[in-house]
């Protein structure tokens, strides 16, 4: 994030500051949804339930994993606000197909398609902690296991184009890294591509999203919405991705930190002052709504 400081416009009437955006038709508070976190049940006893109830107070929304629990239908009888199911293939497209038919009669708003987990990476800080939440937790998602994790393997852009033809869901594609990866997702139908390095857990040496983010931007060129994660931890950092190009910013690590901290209380709290950052920053740099952010309010610069 330090590789880019802001160029404010000064002497703008900044008393009224409008945080609200508009992602795949549903209105929100401000830019800032949260992420998915299979592991999620570590941090509440809850797990996704939890965070989807406060996403629905705080007038965002949640992405739900698969991997996590409830069970999706538990989490979208639970909320207050719209919902994406974050697909991981566990199965053969028999299966896909029936997890997708869930998502919808469950009322999720989108389906999120993880491509950066062809594998599950190593991970050296857990493997030296001797943390292996694969054989942990429950997964009531994908019958209480991990099933076959040889099937994300397998996943190809065919694939993807078969399941843009068997859901009217938009499409969100997860895990982009590249420009020519992003306008391949729009060829192939995608509603919102989704930039991440995974939180920096899956492949080392991967970019920083927040470095790739504008030249994807260029490449999708507004035909697709643009989400991006991994690094969000301040409402700078959340103005400088959605000048960047991001419609919205997702946060996994603030995320836990606050259910961890004091639960949904504490959530709830971490976006609250998310936002209040968020709002102090656009009033410091002159601008007065999230559309107005664009390229020309950051620039690039060694850090410090």
């Amino acid at each position: 994030m330090e590789r880019w400081v802001f160029r404010p416009k000064i002497l703008v009437d900044v008393r009224q500051r409008d945080l609200s955006v508009t992602f795949l038709g549903h209105r929100l508070a401000f830019p800032v949804m949260l992420g998915p976190i299979g592991s999620i049940e570590f941090f509440h006893p809850e797990g996704a339930l939890a965070v989807a109830r406060v996403a629905g107070r705080m007038g965002t929304l949640a992405f739900v994993s698969t991997m996590a629990s409830p069970d999706l239908e538990t989490v979208a009888r639970g909320a207050s606000g719209p919902l994406v199911f974050q697909l991981y293939v566990r199965g053969d497209r028999e299966w896909v197909a029936t997890i997708v038919r869930r998502a919808e009669h469950a009322g999720y708003a989108a389906l999120c398609v993880t491509a950066d987990a062809a594998v599950y990476g190593r991970r050296e800080r857990d493997l030296r902690h001797r943390f292996l939440p694969r054989e942990r937790l429950n997964r009531p998602n994908v019958g209480g296991t991990m099933m076959n994790e040889e099937y994300q393997s397998g996943w190809t852009w065919e694939d993807l184009a078969w399941l843009r033809g068997r859901t009217r869901l938009p499409l969100i594609l997860k895990g982009v890294l590249t420009p020519e990866d992003a306008v391949r997702a729009v060829e192939h139908g995608v509603d919102a591509v989704y930039v991440s390095n995974h939180g920096g857990r899956q492949l080392d040496h991967a970019p920083a999203t927040i470095e790739v983010l504008d030249e994807i931007a260029r490449g999708v060129a507004g035909r697709a919405e643009l989400l991006v994660d991994s690094g969000f931890v301040r409402g700078t950092d959340v103005v400088k991705g959605l000048a960047l190009g991001a419609r919205g910013v997702l946060v996994g690590k603030l995320q836990a930190w606050g259910l961890a901290a004091a639960g949904e209380v504490g959530l709830q709290r971490a976006l609250e002052l998310l936002q209040e950052e968020i709002s102090t920053t656009m009033a410091l740099i002159g601008a007065r709504k999230v559309s107005e952010l664009g390229p020309d309010w950051v620039k690039s610069a060694a850090p410090i």
